[in-house]
């Protein structure tokens, strides 16, 4: 499980509502809607703990854990029933503890600074429908998907996963992944920028190799004098400026002129240039 995984699912694992036994039930039961039926595994010793609470709330205290490796798993003697009024549920706080138990019980996000995903995976079609019914109605868009014989709800737009998880209380976690969105996105905009400065500038260094060409060919044929005064000067600023934008090119005229007079300039000595190479 990935570091920010385990963040979300440390904090929500502490989310104190255990006193309350319908909001118990509910949790609990969004585990047991993504498969769990007798045994839980997680890497999170968060999370078997709050599943172990769960159970001893609902009291349910036939479970013993154990650890293998970097794996905790709790094993009960019976297995534990889906609840089939909780699939009547309206109160929007147990519909809250319903979608946070199925996301700690087989809910997974990639790091924000990452391609943005979340996932919960269910053994059948039904229940994972049920949960994308509950985020539906917070105006939370989702997909299912099959994968290998499982139905797998997921989100990837960063606003939505924002909002899945302060949905569920997993408030902190809401603002680390927010800033790292935003660090997320000006890295992204300072590399546009990059880009963008780069192609203008392989831009620039290409225009300005033909004009050279076509001053140096000019100059070549004895015929620099034919060009006006205006395309003359032009000409030598180009020479002496190889990597230097049209629109600044302009500036260092007395008086200045436009990038569009500049342009006009070369394009006046680009045709001269032609002229003679056709001779």
């Amino acid at each position: 499980m990935n570091s920010f995984s385990s963040d979300v699912k440390k904090e929500l694992s502490q989310i104190n509502n255990l006193s309350k036994k319908e909001l118990v039930k509910a949790e609990l039961m969004g585990y047991i809607l993504t498969g769990i039926s007798d045994n839980f595994t997680t890497q999170s010793e968060y999370n078997i703990n709050r599943f172990a609470k769960l159970l001893t709330n609902a009291k349910i205290d036939d479970f013993s854990i154990s650890i293998s490796g970097k794996n905790y798993t709790i094993k009960t003697k019976h297995k534990i029933e889906i609840d089939k009024s909780v699939k009547d549920i309206k109160d929007q706080e147990e519909e809250r503890a319903v979608v946070r138990g199925a996301f700690m019980g087989a809910g997974t996000i990639s790091k924000p600074n990452r391609k943005y995903h979340l996932e919960i995976v269910f053994n059948n079609e039904e229940n994972a429908m049920f949960i994308k019914e509950i985020i539906d109605k917070q105006n939370i868009t989702s997909k299912i998907i099959n994968r290998e014989k499982k139905y797998v709800l997921y989100i990837e737009d960063g606003e939505m996963i924002s909002e899945f998880l302060a949905f569920i209380g997993a408030n902190k976690s809401v603002l680390n992944f927010e800033n790292e969105r935003v660090l997320k996105n000006v890295r992204n905009n300072v590399n546009r920028l990059v880009n963008c400065e780069t192609a203008n500038l392989s831009k620039i260094v290409t225009s300005s190799v033909k004009q050279i060409e076509d001053i140096k060919y000019i100059k070549s044929k004895k015929k620099f004098n034919n060009l006006s005064e205006k395309e003359q000067e032009i000409a030598n600023l180009r020479i002496k400026n190889p990597n230097m934008s049209l629109q600044n090119l302009g500036k260092m005229l007395n008086p200045p002129i436009s990038k569009s007079g500049v342009k006009h300039r070369l394009e006046g000595i680009q045709n001269f240039a032609e002229e003679l190479r056709n001779k």
